[in-house]
């Protein structure tokens, strides 16, 4: 069978160019994620204070199903809440027949991971830091590798309970919990 080479190399550049095409830039809810409210998830860490109660003031884990377990009360679902939000859930459980006026305080200790895979020099998880970038992330990472793709990258993120990957610059904010994939480039 004889192939001819220039209408070959013309359909592997239209395949590689409709694989390109058919990845979509990041949706509008996915850059609308980066300005909202911090949503507690698996593997954020809180530091809760009942004030004048030092019995209960402690540092609490979101485990994998989105609960703390919280002296008194038992479990209690942290999950797409915000801290704020959740110092309103714990006052109100509290005043169940153990405090009358409990005053609830909740800072992040610890943020939940963000990861890096492909082409960089450590892919891995990594500890989040709030108001970091693509550019952040990827430098903690040992950088690009020789073959990376360095002007644009996907993440995957949870937004309202969706997986949405979307391709964005470098220099784009990510978000607690993010996967962020460098490519491969082409040439």
């Amino acid at each position: 069978m004889k192939i001819n080479l220039p209408a070959a190399i013309i359909l592997a550049a239209a395949s590689i160019i409709a694989g390109c095409a058919s990845y979509q830039p990041a949706p509008r809810a996915f850059h609308e994620a980066t300005i909202q409210p911090y949503r507690l998830d698996a593997g954020d860490r809180l530091r809760i204070t009942v004030f004048e109660q030092d019995g209960l003031t402690g540092t609490y884990g979101v485990d994998q199903a989105g609960y703390i377990s919280f002296p008194l009360v038992g479990a209690v679902a942290a999950r797409g809440y915000t801290a704020q939000e959740l110092e309103g859930v714990i006052a109100g459980e509290l005043q169940k027949g153990y405090l009358r006026d409990p005053d609830v305080s909740i800072e992040i200790d610890q943020y939940r991971s963000f990861f890096v895979l492909g082409e960089v020099g450590q892919p891995g998880q990594y500890t989040y830091v709030p108001g970091m970038t693509v550019q952040n992330a990827i430098a903690i990472a040992g950088g690009f590798s020789t073959r990376a793709q360095q002007n644009s990258t996907d993440i995957t993120r949870k937004i309202n309970g969706k997986i949405m990957t979307g391709r964005v610059s470098i220099s784009s904010p990510i978000l607690a919990g993010d996967t962020i994939y460098i490519r491969e480039r082409l040439f």
